[in-house]
C-alpha cells in the first residue's frame, strides 16, 4: 500500500482560488494572496478556477488536478494553498495526488494566529483552535497512525496508535480549556473591578487592517504593534484614555476579524471577545477608502452576533480620510445622535469630533424611572443597588417590590444586555422619555 509522509516545513507556496458563482471574487482572491503573504509565504503561482459546485473526491475536477500538479513539479512547490475549506479527506486525497503538503483557508489562518500569539492567554487560544482543527485530520497524510502498537504483552488486538493521538489530543484541548476558563475568571475580576469604578470601557472591532492598532496607539500613546499586514494585532491590550478632566474610558484593541472566520478559532477567542461583548460602547472602525467596506462591515457584524455582542451600541468610526478628499465629520441620525464619525488615525484629523461624540455620550443625563421586581428576582436587586442606583424601594399592591431609580440611558441598556431583561422593564415617565432617546 502506497504511504506518504508528511514533508516538513514548506515556503514555496502555489495558491489555489476556486470561483463558485458566475461572477469572479477579485477582492476574496486579493484577501487570500495577503493572507498569504501574512504568512511570510512566497506565493510562487496562482491557479484560479470556475466550478458549479466542489468535487467531494479532492474539492477540483481531474483537468484542475493536473494542472495543479504539473505546476507543483515545475515551481518544486512545499506547499499548496487552498482559499476554501477542505474536508479531510480531500486533503489527504490532494496531498496523495499532488505529494506536497495542503492547506486550506482555515489552516492558514490559524498558521498565522500561531505566528501572532505573543501573550500567555494568545498562545493558549491559538493552540487550542489548532488542536481542534487537527482533532479531525489525524487520518490525513499519517497512514502510521492505523497501525497497532508492538512489544511484548501489547501484540494483537490493542490500542492503535491513532487511538493513542486522539486519546492524548483530548486530554490537551481538557487541559487547555481549564486554563483558559481561569484566564476567563481572571478577565472577568478585572471587568467587575472597572463597573465598580463606573469606568466606561470602549471596544475596537473592525476588518482586519482596517487601522485599529494604529488608532488605538494614536489616542492612547500605546505601544501596540501596528502593521500594513492582516493580523498584526492578536493579543488585546487594554489602556485608559483621559478623554477631558472629568471624564476618562478604558480602550480595548482587539484582533481584527476576517470573512469566514475559523468557527473553533472565535471560538477559543470567546474570552478575549467578551471584553467587546461587555463593553459599553463598539468603536466599529472601517476602512473608508475600501470599495467593498459594506461587505466588511456585515462580516464584522456576524462575528459580532456569534459573540454575542450585536445587542452592544455601536459607533462607526470611518478611517484613513487622508488616503481621500474627505474632511473630518460627524454623521448623526434623525433624534441628533452621532452613529459615524470621519476621521484619520495616521495625522489625527477627526480626534477633536471623536472626543466631543464619547463625551456626549457618556454625559447623558440621568432619568428617574422604576422597576417591578419579583421575589425570585433578588439577584436583579441587589446588582441595582450594588451600583448605586437605587433611591427608594417600595412594594406593589401585587405584592411585588418596587424600586425608585436614578438611572442614565447607557445604563439601562448595559443592565439589560448583562441581567438580560428587556428595556421595558425600566418604566420611565413620559416626562423623561426625551432624555433617555
Amino acid at each position: 500500500m502506497f504511504e506518504f509522509e508528511r514533508p516538513r516545513g514548506g515556503e514555496r507556496a502555489l495558491l489555489v482560488h476556486i470561483n463558485f458563482t458566475e461572477n469572479n471574487d477579485q477582492d476574496a482572491l486579493a484577501e487570500f494572496i495577503e493572507l498569504v503573504r501574512s504568512a511570510d509565504v512566497e506565493d510562487v503561482d496562482i491557479v484560479v478556477g470556475s466550478r458549479h459546485s466542489p468535487s467531494s473526491k479532492a474539492f477540483v475536477g481531474k483537468g484542475k488536478l493536473e494542472q495543479i500538479a504539473a505546476l507543483v513539479r515545475q515551481h518544486d512547490i512545499d506547499v499548496v494553498l487552498f482559499n476554501h475549506a477542505l474536508t479531510p479527506s480531500q486533503e489527504r486525497n490532494l496531498e496523495t495526488e499532488l505529494q506536497c503538503r495542503v492547506l486550506d483557508r482555515t489552516g492558514l489562518i490559524l498558521d498565522i494566529f500561531a505566528q501572532r500569539a505573543h501573550s500567555f492567554e494568545g498562545k493558549l487560544q491559538v493552540e487550542l483552535a489548532q488542536l481542534k482543527h487537527l482533532a479531525t485530520r489525524l487520518v490525513r497524510g499519517w497512514t502510521h497512525l492505523e497501525r497497532q502498537k508492538g512489544g511484548i504483552g501489547l501484540r494483537g488486538p490493542g490500542e492503535t496508535q491513532l487511538e493513542t493521538d486522539r486519546r492524548l489530543l483530548g486530554k490537551r484541548i481538557k487541559y487547555l480549556n481549564q486554563r483558559l476558563e481561569k484566564v476567563a475568571r481572571q478577565r472577568e475580576q478585572s471587568r467587575q473591578a472597572r463597573n465598580k469604578a463606573e469606568i466606561p470601557t470602549l471596544s475596537l472591532v473592525g476588518y482586519t487592517n482596517a487601522g485599529k492598532s494604529t488608532l488605538f496607539n494614536a489616542l492612547t500613546r500605546a505601544d501596540a504593534y501596528a502593521a500594513d499586514q492582516l493580523f498584526a494585532t492578536l493579543d488585546p491590550t487594554l489602556r485608559r484614555l483621559q478623554i477631558d478632566d472629568q471624564l476618562s474610558v478604558i480602550m480595548a484593541d482587539t484582533v481584527g476579524f476576517i470573512r469566514h472566520l475559523p468557527h473553533d478559532l472565535v471560538a477559543a477567542f470567546r474570552s478575549t471577545l467578551q471584553e467587546t461583548r461587555e463593553a459599553d460602547l463598539i468603536l466599529h472602525v472601517i476602512d473608508c477608502v475600501d470599495e467593498n467596506r459594506q461587505d466588511k462591515i456585515e462580516a464584522v457584524n456576524l462575528v459580532l452576533q456569534e459573540v454575542g455582542a450585536e445587542e452592544t451600541p455601536q459607533l462607526l468610526i470611518y478611517n484613513k480620510i487622508d488616503l481621500a478628499d474627505y474632511e473630518p465629520r460627524i454623521d448623526r441620525d434623525e433624534q441628533g445622535k452621532a452613529i459615524r464619525i470621519w476621521l484619520s488615525a495616521k495625522d489625527g484629523r477627526g480626534f477633536d469630533d471623536f472626543r466631543s461624540v464619547i463625551m456626549e455620550y457618556f454625559s447623558a443625563d440621568t432619568v428617574s424611572c422604576e422597576i417591578h421586581l419579583q421575589a425570585a428576582e433578588g439577584m436583579i436587586r441587589s446588582r441595582l443597588y450594588e451600583e448605586k442606583l437605587v433611591q427608594r424601594e417600595s412594594y406593589g399592591e401585587d405584592g411585588s417590590t418596587v424600586l425608585s431609580l436614578k438611572i442614565s440611558p447607557l445604563q439601562i441598556k448595559k443592565l439589560c444586555r448583562q441581567l438580560q431583561i428587556p428595556a421595558q422593564r425600566f418604566h420611565i415617565p413620559k416626562g423623561e422619555l426625551a432624555g433617555a432617546a
